[in-house]
């Protein structure tokens, strides 16, 4: 196995408005895994017109299919990224400048992400640098965490790269709204019903987090888009709470 070949590993689902500038952003990588859950608008011929291997598997868990994802690849170094995300030029090279110089005690590499939402490429209210483990040697990378939230982890040394990878996130706050919703339902079927205080509590932990993003993280630098951020990142959190009191009523 050659040693500096990169895999890049890609979940998606209907995703051909977009996937598309993330193939021809990775273009660098030797392999292309892309493992589809079942699209129906066309993303698959968009994948293998660009070159990818595609995998059709159902749909088991953000945690599950990216690491179903990652086992697919065949090369030395694993690129685990999502559909909505894309890798400029400056960090490629930074990307096949590590990988070249890695010594046998690197199991990865982190790198910031930057989002753009509503227009604007967001630096403030905790969304950035969003540092992330994406870049793995083989066998020594798993993805982890709870469903949906999802973190990639490397044994051995992670070493930090400077450039970042960008995050097309949302494509509107209706779709931001849509997210919200079914992330918060995931983490309501996963723990155990509560009480009604508990949805007190979400009050406080909700206008908590809308202070810390918009004011202690600077949100209000990014102008509407952060104070848009701050809301639906407090509604988020109310609603995570609200549900699961919900639970207790059946």
């Amino acid at each position: 196995m050659d040693k500096q070949k990169i895999s890049v590993a890609i979940i998606a689902k209907n995703e051909a408005d977009r996937i598309g500038g993330l193939l021809a952003s990775v273009a660098f990588a030797d392999e292309v895994v892309v493992v589809d859950s079942g699209s129906t608008d066309g993303t698959q011929a968009i994948c293998e017109k660009a070159g990818a291997k595609v995998i059709y598997h159902p749909w088991a868990g953000y945690v599950e299919q990216k690491q179903f994802a990652l086992e697919a690849t065949s090369h030395e170094w694993i690129f685990s990224l999502d559909a909505d995300e894309e890798v400029p030029e400056d960090l490629a090279a930074e990307i096949l400048a590590a990988v070249r110089s890695a010594g046998p005690d690197v199991g990865g590499f982190s790198m910031p992400r930057i989002s753009k939402y509503l227009g604007r490429w967001i630096r403030h209210g905790g969304w950035y640098p969003d540092r992330k483990v994406r870049l793995v040697r083989r066998g020594r990378g798993r993805w982890q965490g709870v469903n949906p939230h999802d973190k990639l982890v490397a044994e051995g040394r992670v070493v930090d790269l400077t450039r970042p990878f960008r995050h097309y996130v949302y494509r509107s706050i209706s779709d931001q709204v849509v997210t919200m919703n079914s992330f918060s339902e995931i983490y309501a079927r996963q723990d155990a019903p509560r009480g009604g205080w508990f949805v007190v509590a979400g009050l406080f932990h909700a206008a908590g987090k809308f202070l810390e993003c918009y004011l202690w993280k600077l949100g209000f630098l990014d102008g509407l888009p952060g104070l848009v951020i701050a809301i639906n990142s407090a509604g988020y959190v109310f609603l995570k709470h609200a549900k699961r009191w919900e639970r207790s009523l059946s």
